[in-house]
């Protein structure tokens, strides 16, 4: 006969409350949890990112990511070259410009004519 029971917290090991995350296998080989890569990987669903992220720590590594991999740094850039960028990942690009320029990682000059990566 088998034990069809519902586990319970003494069933647990000791340390780990039921229903845990014990599983190691998203984590790096370290077994240290994964880096920002990984978690700002998880904001995209077949190279789009699929909604901007509401808690500022989330978005901040988001802008980072976009910063560092759509815009060179020293070059500049015009408004609608920043929007066609930020596009190529979501459709509402004047709030990803916006969230990157108040965010530190782009800065726009006082006209709004260019744009630049901060390094």
């Amino acid at each position: 006969m088998s034990d069809t029971r519902t586990p319970t917290r003494a069933d647990a090991p000791t340390g780990t409350p039921t229903g845990a995350r014990t599983d190691t296998s998203a984590d790096t080989p370290t077994g240290t949890p994964a880096g920002p890569s990984h978690q700002v990987s998880a904001l995209f669903s077949r190279g789009r990112l699929t909604a901007i992220p509401r808690k500022p720590a989330r978005r901040e590594q988001l802008l980072v990511h976009l910063a560092e991999t759509l815009f060179e740094p020293g070059r500049s850039y015009t408004e609608p070259e920043v929007n066609e960028a930020l596009r190529t990942v979501h459709d509402d690009c004047s709030a990803l410009r916006r969230y990157l320029v108040v965010g530190g990682m782009l800065t726009r000059t006082r006209d709004g004519a260019a744009y630049h990566r901060v390094a």
